[in-house]
């Protein structure tokens, strides 16, 4: 009974620390950005310390630490995100409007190649087993295969629905959020072939994804729920309450927290007490729009970018960017 009564009061102290230190994160400085058009992803350098920031017809680089100017990727309309090849330090960016990719050097910045792709690249990641840079195709309704020392697309993968993210486990499987479909699909990198079609309903629009390394979990950013799901076998194991507008998940493995940038201006801490049990912590006041997500596991710093909004809405109830007023909030432990 005394041993029962310890583990009960470790697990307690254990989550009120974790909800004090929580509950300190806050926005802790904002880079300002003076140029137009949405955004979308925002990704950190693996080589230098940059932050790169898709935004309109272009990629803004700061510094990750003052937020000053590095440089700007250009030409590369409709622009959402941006990976990296850190064995090759080359970088990568998924051109929504022109169906392709811009390759450029890591180090330099400088521009090496472009590569089309299947239509409206959107979400974009180096698939480490593989070695290979991966697009999710929103018009297309398929996955783009590129090969780095080619430097071209070498294949594509039918998913059978709109792929908003995809995340990989290391070890030749990757798992892709569809949103139209309210499905995350398994692959097999060794045949890029698709391997099952798991559904989370009743969760709705599954958009950003992260994932878990050492408990095989993936946590799907849906409307307004988190889905944590087994990625063994696709069972969904808890459902978490969120903010409204989710676009973008991380994953703290360091503190064993999950993130969930939230369009409607809010920042959502779950904690994962065990594989399958999790808590929210808390919901942080971010700023609307803010609705993506880069996590520095450097430095535990997150980046979220955004923008003004005029205050009338229209009809659909959306509100106007401010020209000129893009920015990166910086997200930390105070």
């Amino acid at each position: 009974m005394k041993n029962t009564f310890l583990v009960l009061f470790l697990t307690a102290s254990s989550f009120f620390a974790v909800a004090q230190q929580s509950n300190n994160v806050q926005v802790l400085k904002t880079f300002h950005i003076k140029s137009t058009g949405g955004w979308d992803y925002i990704a950190v350098s693996p080589v230098k310390d940059w932050v790169y920031v898709s935004h309109g017809f272009q990629v803004n680089i700061l510094n990750k630490t003052t937020g000053d100017s590095v440089g700007v990727i250009e030409h590369t309309t409709g622009v959402h995100g941006i990976a990296f090849d850190p064995t090759n330090a080359k970088g990568y960016t998924s051109n929504g409007k022109l169906n392709s990719v811009t390759v450029f050097d890591a180090n330099t910045n400088q521009v090496l190649t472009q590569i089309p792709t299947g239509l409206n690249p959107d979400a974009i990641l180096y698939e480490s087993f593989s070695k290979k840079i991966i697009t999710c195709n929103g018009r297309g309704k398929n996955l783009t295969i590129i090969d780095p020392a080619l430097n071209k697309a070498i294949d594509s993968i039918d998913v059978g629905g709109k792929p908003e993210t995809a995340v990989s486990d290391g070890k030749g499987r990757l798992f892709v959020n569809l949103e139209d479909k309210n499905e995350i699909v398994q692959i097999d990198m060794k045949t890029f072939k698709v391997l099952n079609h798991w559904s989370i309903a009743p969760a709705e629009g599954p958009t950003g994804l992260a994932y878990d390394d050492v408990n095989k979990r993936l946590f799907a950013g849906c409307e307004k729920e988190l889905a944590v799901v087994n990625a063994d076998n696709g069972k969904v194991v808890a459902r978490l309450p969120i903010g409204e507008g989710c676009d973008g998940v991380a994953f703290d493995k360091k503190n064993k927290n999950i993130y969930t940038a939230n369009g409607e201006g809010t920042l959502t801490v779950i904690h994962q007490q065990s594989p399958d049990k999790y808590n929210v912590v808390t919901n942080i006041t971010t700023k609307k729009g803010a609705r993506t997500i880069a996590l520095d596991n450097a430095t535990q710093l997150m980046y979220l970018p955004t923008a003004d909004f005029e205050t009338p809405v229209d009809a659909k109830g959306k509100s106007k960017m401010i020209p000129g007023t893009f920015q990166v909030l910086v997200v930390g432990v105070k």
